[in-house]
């Protein structure tokens, strides 16, 4: 199984996991709230931290837009997603200080006119969101960017994500298992899967959790996991549907920093006798005569 390289990170088995910062759309239209996410993801150690792009009146129908839903930005659906997208002034915004701030950003797009849009950031890959892996024509507008590509594979069959993989091709592919619930149950996480999927398809494998609490997202590490990816927050009880299922700055850094210290305790599986061990050899081994 070989590597990618994401803005010159090796991401795969053998090398740290990438860890990635889901902002999405918990920014809630704010630029500053953007900001103090991304600054909670830098202090946490994050590799990098990834939004959400659609072109609204692409992405759903004029009925969908229409249907009443009171929000902060309104009375309609419509007058909620387009309160939470960004312009192109703003995400310029965000580039500027994610480069300031020495941290990578891209996004899941989920739309080909937001891939384009998107692109001219020059991104170091991008997300395919799991809603999105049955869209063959917005696979290919991916692929065809030439740069690396993370899907998910939440609500997806093996035969779906088979049919993904023979679109997209296996060359710069990451894929990351994931159940696409908010917040996920634990019997629905199946982390297991994480090695069934990296067995299946011989590409770095990762995995991308909805669930509350850190230490399931620790075991997918443990599993293989060679991408972690888990939504962020200020509070979880912050307006927004995908607040209840993110981490808060506090419990980020302690993810990433249990992460870290898994691969070190992990080891390279030889057992050997450490030199620190042989002072206890003379004072408390016996041999038996």
């Amino acid at each position: 199984m070989g590597t990618t390289n994401i803005g010159g990170v090796e991401v795969g088995p053998g090398f740290p996991s990438y860890v990635i910062a889901e902002i999405g759309i918990n920014h809630n239209g704010s630029m500053e709230l953007a900001k103090q996410l991304i600054d909670a993801a830098r202090f946490a150690g994050c590799n990098a931290v990834k939004f959400q792009k659609r072109t609204i009146d692409v992405v759903y129908s004029a009925e969908e837009l229409a249907r009443p839903r009171e929000s902060p930005f309104g009375t309609t659906n419509g007058d909620l997603k387009n309160g939470l997208e960004f312009s192109q002034q703003q995400y310029a915004e965000i580039d500027a200080y994610c480069k300031s701030n020495g941290i990578v950003w891209f996004a899941s797009c989920w739309d080909e006119g937001a891939v384009d849009f998107i692109d001219a950031f020059d991104p170091p890959c991008y997300k395919i969101a799991s809603a999105s892996i049955t869209d063959d024509k917005l696979l290919r507008h991916h692929r065809a960017t030439d740069r690396p590509i993370i899907i998910s594979t939440g609500m997806s069959s093996l035969n779906q994500i088979d049919h993904a993989v023979q679109v997209l091709g296996k060359e710069n592919l990451l894929i990351l298992h994931c159940t696409s619930t908010y917040p996920s149950a634990l019997e629905e996480l199946n982390l297991m899967a994480i090695r069934e999927l990296a067995a299946r398809y011989d590409v770095p494998v990762g995995y991308s959790g909805h669930e509350v609490g850190l230490s399931t997202t620790v075991a997918a590490s443990v599993l293989g996991a060679c991408i972690l990816e888990r939504h962020i927050t200020l509070d979880r009880s912050m307006w927004g549907s995908d607040q209840a299922a993110s981490v808060e700055p506090y419990g980020m850094f302690r993810l990433v920093k249990d992460i870290r210290a898994i691969e070190v305790a992990l080891g390279d599986g030889q057992k050997v006798v450490y030199e620190s061990e042989l002072p206890i050899i003379e004072k408390l081994r016996r041999v038996g005569r």
